[in-house]
């Protein structure tokens, strides 16, 4: 290969490397493995995590229950087509596929188009401000802060090269977004207004009002959804022009950071604007139904000045994955599931509110609600696990002013012995405080 390209040693063919930046020793790592020694280091890996524990964790991450058919049919060979399936011929498994999620995206959301797809719901909540920019020719979003912290992270790492200014309002008593901030940010360069429903602290907002103060000033409405599974029950953000989801509570199980599966679904009049592929329905030349991508708008299949986005990607796998998950549930065993979580929610806040404070009442929620205690959350988090559970997910990282303050979550798989347990554990640690502050007051 040196030879080849006219290379007299590997030091030649890196000469344009400085010196001082090249590695002349081994890397550092361990030699080969046998495989039944990798077996049992990643034994001894797993074993390190929490097995056993119960979890209040959410905050867009969710722990719902994954039917043993889903990881049977995704490795089923009609499924083991190419990663990009751009050969229709030899994907039709694939393709059918995401048609299907696709469809069932939009009867779930109230919008006539859904794509396959994107990175997660991070991603989409800024694909979907580009795209607000794009349709309206005008270059600002107005966004809730009461949006999932991390997806606006990944917003403002967007649009700071994108030149989009980004201006968030604040939140109410109530945990929903502050009508009089969004009506007083609203200008004529704002391009959309971002709420998410419920929104991160699991509050359900008034999506029809929101939209309507949107549009009379001639924005876009985008509304980021979380938490699918609270379509079963909560209604359609019909009002919204786009839809910007996180997929994961489809029968997509919580990693390390991943998978995750994106969708952004917006109206049929947009549909040219919007980034991913579509898969669409055709016939063949006998006459036979076959499927095919009908719109792919990204860097690989044209020109990449003229793309919609040059980093949304096919999470065909995970898609496919929430697609058996719904089928299998259907409409009525989606709705069931969402009662579920929703009763099981209500339940646990009723119980925590006898010794803390849930924030944000007066407002309709889904599966998680906001607690105040008199100590530290994390404090209070390091006790529960001793009791092997994993508490709520503290604010103070991203809300300074809720100090005190955890997002708990609760799901079909959170039991009621559970929920007591957490509770009890709340309220024993209240009643330790309150005994030490007669002693803390006479020293």
């Amino acid at each position: 290969m040196l030879r080849e390209i006219g290379a007299r040693s590997i030091d030649d063919l890196f000469s344009h490397i400085p010196a001082e930046y090249r590695l002349r020793r081994d890397l550092k790592v361990p030699g080969p493995l046998a495989e039944s020694e990798i077996i049992d280091y990643f034994r001894q890996r797993a074993a390190e995590n929490a097995n056993g524990f119960v979890s209040f964790l959410g905050a867009g991450a969710y722990n719902h229950y994954r039917p043993v058919v889903i990881d049977a049919l995704v490795s089923r060979g009609e499924f083991f087509t190419a990663y990009t399936p751009y050969q229709a011929e030899i994907a039709q498994g694939t393709l059918q596929a995401i048609f299907e999620f696709q469809t069932m995206i939009c009867e779930l959301t109230g919008m006539e188009v859904a794509n396959a797809s994107m990175y997660d719901g991070s991603t989409a909540v800024p694909e979907a401000v580009m795209m607000a920019v794009r349709i309206t020719g005008r270059n600002g979003a107005v966004v809730a802060r009461s949006v999932h912290p991390e997806y606006r992270e990944v917003l403002a790492g967007y649009t700071r090269n994108q030149r989009i200014p980004v201006e968030e309002v604040g939140f109410s008593s109530t945990g929903r977004v502050n009508i009089d901030e969004l009506e007083a940010a609203m200008s004529e360069q704002t391009a959309c207004v971002v709420i998410q429903s419920p929104n991160f602290f699991g509050t359900i907002e008034d999506v029809a009002a929101i939209a309507e103060i949107a549009h009379r000033n001639g924005a876009l409405l985008v509304v980021a959804i979380a938490e699918a599974v609270s379509l079963g029950i909560v209604k359609p953000p019909a009002e919204a022009d786009i839809v910007a989801m996180e997929a994961q509570s489809f029968g997509v199980p919580v990693g390390f950071g991943g998978p995750y599966a994106g969708v952004i679904a917006t109206k049929e009049k947009f549909v040219r604007q919007m980034p991913g592929r579509l898969v669409g329905e055709t016939r063949d030349k006998r006459g036979k139904r076959g499927f095919v991508l009908t719109l792919s708008t990204r860097e690989q299949h044209i020109r990449r000045e003229k793309a919609t986005s040059n980093i949304c990607t096919n999470q065909a796998l995970a898609a496919l994955m929430a697609t058996i998950f719904m089928t299998v549930y259907g409409r009525e065993g989606l709705r069931e599931l969402a009662i579920q979580n929703l009763a099981k929610a209500d339940y646990a806040a009723r119980q925590f509110g006898q010794h803390a404070k849930v924030l944000f009442g007066g407002a309709p929620r889904f599966n998680e609600f906001v607690v105040e205690t008199e100590d530290d959350s994390k404090t209070i988090n390091t006790r529960l696990l001793g009791s092997g559970v994993i508490g709520g997910f503290p604010l103070k990282k991203f809300y300074p002013e809720l100090g005190h303050v955890s997002l708990w979550c609760c799901t079909e798989l959170t039991t009621r012995a559970a929920i007591d347990t957490a509770a009890e554990a709340v309220a024993t640690h209240a009643a330790r405080r309150k005994q030490r502050e007669p002693q803390e007051v006479g020293r």
